[in-house]
């Protein structure tokens, strides 16, 4: 581990991780990981959701010792938080999908592997073996679509993530401007900004491009990075639904996890589906930019959910306090992308180990602060706003209600 990295890893939030990441990479790069769609009105206003919860600590409890141990989706976990699936993270650093699945692994905590990460399925099951779920986003291939689901149950995942909020693209404006193309092109426009980042340009270099390898094959007509990248896009269904994922269901055996929901309504219907946990997530702030914050919309979906199945929150996480704030609102646990990404790409996996190391440690230190001695400690009553006595209630495309 060079100087710089040695740097790194002594930084002392994740804010920190995402300046170290920023020095190192190329502006549209950075962007391509950092940005959201349009305004960024929904990516700004998921951080801005946990900031805007305060807390009431209990005082006078012996907090001498604390433990993060939980269940994570009816198994031991080290912490109440999993991986989010990132795609493209070797854009930011050879290696970076194998760096967070090890550092994951080391934490005790699930790690979900993109459908368009750089390392393949049987790859990270090879060199990384922990928990791990893959996500799978929805393909018109559906040959293809039911191999990868293959691939991971042949490879021992324990479950499988699909992705609802895709049926197209976000309009992501910074990676438009910035002339951002996957794979990355030297243009005359990123030449000098290229240039500037000599660390990250050698070691591409070096490495050459990375490749989606779980979607080598999707178009047998492609044989370049480029034609691959784009056949990608062209790709997602939007015609899936209902019936579609009622169908997955049936074929997959094992932990069926549904990510992408914000209405209480679509909770419901995925309990009722056979999902074994869903995800409240609007994609990090990429897809439709005026979306609810995922914290906002997290307490009706528990309403709705009613302790059935676990409910699990994605985007804004930053802070260990957020990981309590998000299981106070009654999330069984949170998924962090971004965090371990800025962690990974600044320095590697000792970056990545990074990014755990202050998540968990600012959760107990939360904990602690909050007079509670186990995540199983952490409810409602810490809140200094409750969640309304009197939830709100959403007609369903039943014609019936259910509580949000």
């Amino acid at each position: 581990m060079g100087l710089f990295e040695r740097n790194i890893v002594r930084a002392q939030s994740i804010d920190d991780l995402r300046a170290a990441a920023r020095r190192r990479l190329p502006r549209l790069v950075f962007d391509f990981f950092d940005g959201g769609a349009e305004n960024e009105l929904t990516l700004a206003d998921n951080r801005q959701a946990f900031e805007r919860v305060r807390l009431l600590p209990r005082a006078l409890v012996n907090v001498a010792q604390v433990t993060t141990q939980c269940t994570a989706l009816g198994a031991p976990a080290g912490c109440p938080l999993a991986i989010a699936p990132t795609g493209g993270v070797g854009y930011g650093r050879h290696g970076g999908d194998l760096a967070i699945a090890k550092a994951a692994a080391h934490y005790g905590i699930p790690y979900t592997l993109s459908t368009s990460a750089t390392a393949s399925i049987e790859e990270v099951a090879r060199i990384a073996p922990g928990r791990l779920w893959f996500q799978a986003y929805v393909l018109k291939n559906q040959d293809f679509f039911h191999t990868l689901i293959e691939r991971a149950r042949a490879a021992d995942y324990e479950a499988l993530v699909i992705t609802v909020d895709l049926p197209v693209g976000g309009k992501r404006e910074r990676d438009v401007r910035n002339g951002f193309r996957t794979p990355f092109r030297l243009t005359h426009r990123s030449f000098g900004d290229v240039a500037a980042h000599p660390r990250w340009a050698l070691a591409l270099l070096r490495h050459g491009m990375p490749v989606n390898k779980n979607l080598i094959g999707l178009q047998r007509d492609v044989t370049s990075v480029a034609g691959l990248a784009s056949a990608v896009g062209r790709n997602y269904d939007p015609s899936f639904d209902w019936d579609r994922l009622a169908q997955v269901r049936d074929r997959w055996p094992r932990k069926l996890i549904v990510k992408g929901i914000l209405r209480p309504d679509d909770a419901d219907r995925l309990v009722r589906l056979g999902a074994d946990a869903v995800v409240v997530s609007n994609h990090g702030g990429r897809q439709l930019d005026g979306a609810c914050a995922t914290l906002d919309a997290l307490p009706g979906v528990v309403e709705a959910v009613a302790g059935r199945i676990p409910v699990w929150l994605d985007g804004g996480v930053r802070r260990g306090v957020d990981i309590l704030k998000a299981r106070a609102l009654g999330a069984e646990g949170v998924l962090v992308g971004r965090a371990t990404l800025y962690g990974a790409v600044a320095a590697g996996e000792a970056g990545a180990h990074r990014a755990l190391q202050i998540l968990t440690e600012e959760l107990v230190r939360a904990m602690k602060l909050c007079g509670v001695r186990s995540i199983e400690d952490i409810d409602e009553t810490l809140l200094a706003q409750p969640r309304p006595a009197r939830p709100m209630r959403l007609a369903t495309r039943e014609g019936q209600t259910c509580v949000g």
